[in-house]
């Protein structure tokens, strides 16, 4: 690096008229070339031959003192970034705490007074009779469930989140304030972080009513929130969970299998994860077996699947297999043309005679031209999204019925199926369940299937049971729709389609998942 020679054309007095410091000179502008050469230098030689340097500061225009200096500057404007830094994810941990506290508050003021949710108190009308037949404390009690419910709503779409997460933040704080105190206010604080938060409010709320429980788990996780990371101080706390906790294991092992189920989570490139919670002594031997399977397979010649692809393929068989008592679907009998490739499908009959094969529902949609292999358009799976033409081909051909649904035959758009009767017809609920997979609550998932189909224009007002007065709702929004103040709109001349929520604002139709 070559010393940068001084401007010609400095101005004098050498004093920089933005700041007012004076120019530096040619001895000043030597010493910095040469650092910068040092520093180049430094920056390109292996570690082992560092100590060749040891001598530079002899050669450092100002001595070791002047490059001392140097290194202390560059370590203390390091140290003000960290700095900054942890000032930015205190402020961050702060501000996850004071939202949850409004969220909280948010609710806990809905509890306190339904009206602006769910409208004004019937039963303060000495006339008022219930069409339902409940009492005064059964209709204020649904009241005050309902406007929780429906201030939750507000919150999700105004945030963008779902009305789970509303409910859920709002528990771990009220959890965390009433239990923990401690950890409450090292998290409103910003000295503990929104994880360390989530972990401790999940395992306090399953603390039972005792508060010498609830005070020495407080003063333990306070203790090691501010020290461990989360994935170190979730397995402290559990430990502390369980030596504090007053119950035996048996009572609380009886009570959690109860939230036993399995669930599945769509991914990328038309795959998806498949989770189950179960007691653990079955999911071990779910695990043994697949393993057991697995490597029982590995050792047949030519097989090219790796452990993790065999326990997924046997595990897959053992679930769909048409013989229940095989303790291997013959597909994972036949070795895969590669690791990558699927299975190969199975050939029935190998082991005699079985139990007859269950043929779940599987909706796909697939455009007509696009299985003729004219067009390329993706195939939809219902209740995961586009998948790949060759397994939609597969599912088509192995369709035991075919439903037809008539469509425009420019736009593609669905034609309108009048009815005249209250009650949806099979085929109608089919469709529907292709044009509108899901909830019509802003940021609801739950899919058609499970969902209520209601009439936006009522039927007792003129209503009728087609394709385009027809959406599904979740049991839960179909209440908040007939039960509080969130309403559906539909602009007849544009067409466009929202919820109006109790505060006034108005919400539009979330866009079909796929």
């Amino acid at each position: 690096m070559d010393a940068t020679a001084p401007p010609a054309d400095r101005p004098s007095p050498a004093v920089r008229s933005c700041d007012g410091v004076p120019w530096p000179d040619d001895d000043e502008l030597e010493n910095e070339a040469a650092w910068a050469r040092l520093l180049d230098l430094e920056s390109s030689i292996p570690a082992e031959a560092a100590e060749r340097f040891d001598d530079a500061d002899l050669a450092f225009p100002g001595g070791a003192a002047a490059r001392a200096d140097a290194t202390s500057a560059a370590v203390s404007d390091l140290d003000a970034v960290l700095g900054h830094l942890e000032l930015i994810a205190a402020e961050r941990h702060r501000l996850a705490a004071e939202e949850g506290r409004i969220i909280a508050a948010v609710l806990r003021d809905a509890a306190a007074d339904p009206t602006p949710w769910v409208g004004p108190d019937p039963t303060l009308d000495l006339a008022w009779n219930d069409p339902r037949g409940r009492s005064v404390r059964a209709v204020r009690r649904d009241r005050v469930d309902l406007a929780q419910r429906a201030a939750a709503a507000e919150m999700a779409v105004r945030l963008h989140v779902s009305e789970q997460t509303i409910r859920r933040r709002a528990t771990h704080v009220d959890a965390l304030q009433e239990r923990c105190p401690r950890l409450w206010q090292q998290f409103a604080d910003g000295r503990t972080s929104e994880r360390h938060a989530v972990e401790t409010a999940r395992l306090a709320t399953s603390l039972p009513e005792d508060a010498a429980a609830w005070t020495a788990f407080d003063e333990g996780v306070a203790d090691t929130a501010t020290r461990l990371t989360p994935t170190k101080f979730a397995v402290s706390a559990r430990v502390l969970r369980e030596r504090v906790h007053a119950e035996s294991i048996d009572a609380r092992h009886r009570r959690a299998a109860r939230d036993r189920g399995v669930w599945m989570t769509p991914e990328l490139d038309g795959m998806a994860s498949l989770s189950a919670l179960l007691p653990a002594d079955r999911a071990r031997s779910i695990m043994s077996r697949l393993d057991r399977a697995a490597r029982h397979l590995h050792a047949v010649p030519e097989e090219e699947r790796t452990l993790a692809q065999l326990r997924a393929d046997v595990l897959a068989d053992l679930v769909t297999s048409p013989a229940p008592d095989v303790p291997t679907a013959t597909s994972s009998l036949t070795p895969a043309a590669g690791p990558d490739e699927p299975p190969t499908p199975p050939a029935t009959g190998r082991h005699g005679p079985s139990a007859p094969p269950t043929s779940p529902t599987i909706v796909v949609t697939v455009p007509a031209l696009t299985l003729l292999g004219v067009d390329s358009d993706p195939a939809t799976l219902e209740g995961y999204g586009p998948i790949d033409l060759d397994t939609a081909r597969r599912l088509a051909g192995e369709a035991r019925s075919w439903v037809r649904l008539l469509t425009h035959p420019v736009s593609g758009a669905p034609l309108v199926l009048d009815r005249q009767t209250y009650r949806v017809p099979a085929a109608l609920r089919r469709w529907l369940g292709v044009t509108s997979p899901i909830c019509i609550f802003p940021g609801c998932n739950r899919t058609a299937r499970d969902c209520d189909l209601d009439h936006l224009t009522a039927w007792a007002d003129g209503g009728t049971t087609d394709a385009d007065n027809l959406e599904p709702e979740c049991r839960h929004h179909h209440r908040l729709r007939h039960e509080t103040e969130w309403t559906p709109t539909h602009n007849p001349v544009s067409g466009e389609r929202a919820w109006s929520s109790p505060l006034g604002r108005s919400y539009g139709f979330d866009p079909p998942p796929f």
